[in-house]
């Protein structure tokens, strides 16, 4: 009687997905895109890993975060340089450079960098999505560098629509008044 092989439970390599490498200083078909001030790379989005996770890249101004908010999904942040200030069901955490804080999900949140200057943190979000919402709603910009652009307050008013019209098909509610 012949030995029965084992059947692996991980399913076959699939050819279709590609190696994805991220040079956020110097390849330029990343995009780069400001929110609320700040400048986000992605780095790997969703449609590379086949929803799984994106990773971005977060240039955060001085006094920069985005507002209240929460999301059914993880924030996973690895901070590189500067302090950052999380808020956590209302509860205040001081990041420093080298550390990383996981947000679970549908737990409300913020963050504000504290440094005095400008930080750099990765956010890995799991499941992906984030990413795409942050296009929709930020400014493209040319580099992760790139100041963001000056907007009117007719058009801050336009996006505050638009933010809370997309927020709920991004799995996101904003913890602010609308209006």
């Amino acid at each position: 009687m012949e030995p029965t092989a084992k059947r692996s439970v991980i399913p076959p390599d699939d050819p279709n997905r590609e190696l994805a490498i991220a040079r956020p200083e110097t390849d330029e078909t990343l995009p780069h895109v400001c929110v609320v001030g700040d400048t986000y790379t992605i780095l790997v989005s969703g449609k590379q890993t086949n929803q799984r996770y994106s990773l971005i890249d977060m240039l955060v101004a001085d006094e920069g975060g985005p507002p209240p908010h929460r999301h059914d999904f993880e924030e996973l942040f690895v901070l590189l340089d500067g302090e950052i200030e999380f808020t956590f069901r209302g509860d205040k955490h001081v990041v420093h450079a080298g550390e990383s804080i996981n947000i679970p999900a549908n737990a409300p949140h913020n963050f504000k960098n504290v440094s005095g200057r400008t930080a750099r943190m990765l956010c890995m979000c799991t499941p992906a999505g984030q990413e795409e919402f942050f296009l929709l709603i930020g400014d493209r910009v040319p580099t992760r560098t790139s100041p963001p652009p000056e907007v009117s307050a007719a058009e801050q008013e336009r996006r505050k629509r638009l933010l809370f019209e997309l927020a709920p098909k991004y799995r996101t509610e904003l913890l602010i008044p609308n209006g």
